[in-house]
């Protein structure tokens, strides 16, 4: 008997912020340098909580202060490996990314990026994407997708999480 192959895809109903950040812990707790998480969804969706988790699992200090680089644009954690966060909301044109080192980032960190489908083209082959969705009672819908196997070794994390 052939064994199952993993997902490729995963929907998961979240029902609170700390179950958001659970299942994103298990996911930072395997990334590891080259890895990218590109987060899409409205305002509101958990995109910047689900970044905490992943801080969490990656062991970025309790007390740093993960929160959206909106205005920053780029936000560097240390941990476990050094973590970029980077919020592409306020980026108007492909030619302002460049100066923000995020292919640089992509070669000594792992990255979590929000607003990600703004700039598909910057997304390296091998991306965990998600698609944070809203329902009218509060419920988050995550819809995860690999694009590659390292993003695959993720999405099986992100699967296997309880609660």
């Amino acid at each position: 008997m052939k064994p199952a192959s993993p997902p490729e895809q995963v929907t998961l109903r979240i029902g609170s912020a700390s179950a958001m950040q659970r299942h994103a812990a298990q996911v930072g707790r395997v990334l590891e340098i080259g890895d990218v998480v590109a987060l899409t969804g409205p305002l509101g969706a958990g995109k910047t909580t689900f970044v905490q988790g992943l801080a969490e699992g990656l062991g970025v200090p309790a007390e740093r202060h993960v929160a959206s680089p909106t205005f920053a644009l780029v936000n560097e954690h240390p941990g476990r490996i050094d973590f970029v966060h980077v919020d592409f909301y306020r980026i108007r044109s492909p030619a302002e990314l460049p100066e923000l080192g995020i292919e640089e980032a992509y070669d000594r960190a792992a990255t979590a990026i929000e607003w990600a489908e703004r700039f598909p083209d910057w997304l390296p082959d091998d991306t965990l994407h998600l698609v944070l969705e809203v329902e009218d009672d509060g419920t988050r819908i995550v819809r995860a997708q690999s694009s590659g196997p390292r993003s695959q070794v993720l999405l099986g994390a992100l699967a296997a999480t309880k609660g």
